[in-house]
């Protein structure tokens, strides 16, 4: 499949002070795609579905953006130093610690320390815990499962397990 990438939009009435925050503040890279129309390169993503119920979905939200941190209480702190609006304090769910950010114009944008496995390629820092500690709580990464004939692709220990025992064989 031709699919490569994913290109993100944010409606907003103060586009210049938005594009700012995220070239100067964020410091997310990024290209002039013609007479000061920047276009930023995001991290690594991925993308949840969720069923259509519940107070997010009645509310009339059919899409958001989310953005993901390691440690969001140090990552809120980093923020509001360089005049990011925080909404309240960071809320404990299911799926991890959240909040919102109220960005130029408007558009609130949900960051979050997830709890659970996540899909995107996502370099985390290493675990200050032991080492059997730190490996009890990695999250799980993305597996994919194998088609007929081919092998499960898989990261982490369980590959470098398969290649040794290739190696052996």
């Amino acid at each position: 499949m031709a699919i490569n990438g994913t290109h993100m939009l944010f409606y907003t009435s103060e586009a210049e002070k938005l594009r700012a925050m995220l070239r100067d503040v964020f410091g997310f890279k990024w290209v002039d795609a013609h007479g000061g129309w920047l276009i930023f390169r995001l991290p690594p993503a991925e993308v949840g579905v969720h069923p259509a119920e519940g107070p997010t979905f009645d509310s009339g939200v059919r899409h958001q953006i989310s953005f993901m941190c390691d440690d969001i209480h140090t990552t809120i702190a980093e923020l509001r130093a360089k005049g990011v609006e925080v909404v309240g304090e960071p809320k404990t769910e299911s799926y991890g610690i959240t909040t919102t950010l109220r960005l130029p114009g408007g558009c609130d944008v949900m960051m979050y320390q997830p709890f659970h496995a996540i899909a995107a390629d996502i370099k985390r820092p290493a675990a200050r815990a032991s080492k059997k500690r730190a490996a009890a709580k990695k999250p799980t990464r993305l597996r994919q499962k194998a088609s007929a004939g081919s092998r499960a692709k898989t990261t982490g220990r369980s590959s470098r397990r398969a290649k040794k025992a290739a190696r052996r064989r």
